[in-house]
C-alpha cells in the first residue's frame, strides 16, 4: 500500500521534471578541435613548427646517424678488436645520449608551445562562448569528450571555430 502512494506522488514529480528537462536548452562542443581549426591556431601552431624544425631535423639526422653506427657494428663487431669495439659502443652510447637529451628538450619545447597556445586562446574562446551563450540562450554547453553521444544539431565547434576566427578579422589580424 504504502509503495502504491509513493508511486503516485513520483509520477508526477517524474513527468513534470520531464516537462522542465525539454525546455533547457543544450550545446556541445569540441574544444580543442574548435581552438586548434581557429585560423590564429594554424598560424600559432605553423611558427612554432618552423621554429621547431631545425632541432626535428637535427634529432632525425641523429637518429639515423645512431642506426647506421649500430648496423656497422653489428656488421663489423666479429671482426673488429676489442678496443675497436667498446670505442664503437661508447661512440654509439654518447650519440644515443645525445638523441634523448635532444629529444626531452624538444619534448619540452612544444610542451611549452602548446600551453603558451592554450593561454593566448582559451580567454578568446570563453570570449566567444559567452557571446554565443547570451545570443543563443544555453542553459548548458557540454565538452563533447565527456559524452557517450550527442545528436549533431547540438555541436556548436564548427560555429565557435567561425567566431574565433571572425573575432581574429575584426581584430585586424
Amino acid at each position: 500500500m504504502v509503495n502504491k502512494s509513493i508511486g503516485g506522488l513520483l509520477l508526477p514529480l517524474l513527468l513534470a521534471a520531464g516537462s522542465a528537462l525539454a525546455e533547457v536548452k543544450i550545446a556541445v562542443i569540441d574544444t580543442q578541435r574548435a581552438l586548434l581549426e581557429s585560423e590564429e591556431a594554424k598560424q600559432l601552431m605553423q611558427a612554432a613548427q618552423n621554429d621547431l624544425k631545425p632541432d626535428q631535423t637535427q634529432l632525425q639526422t641523429l637518429g639515423q646517424q645512431i642506426q647506421t653506427l649500430q648496423d656497422q657494428f653489428k656488421k663489423d663487431a666479429e671482426v673488429m678488436s676489442e678496443g675497436d669495439r667498446r670505442a664503437r659502443q661508447k661512440e654509439i652510447e654518447d650519440k644515443q645520449i645525445e638523441f634523448d637529451f635532444l629529444g626531452k628538450k624538444l619534448q619540452k619545447a612544444v610542451n611549452d608551445r602548446r600551453q603558451a597556445l592554450a593561454q593566448q586562446m582559451v580567454p578568446k574562446l570563453e570570449g566567444v562562448l559567452k557571446d554565443l551563450t547570451d545570443q543563443e540562450k544555453y542553459d548548458v554547453i557540454l565538452e563533447r569528450q565527456a559524452l557517450l553521444y550527442a545528436a549533431p544539431q547540438h555541436d556548436i565547434t564548427k560555429r565557435v571555430t567561425e567566431l574565433l576566427n571572425a573575432k581574429k578579422s575584426a581584430a585586424g589580424g
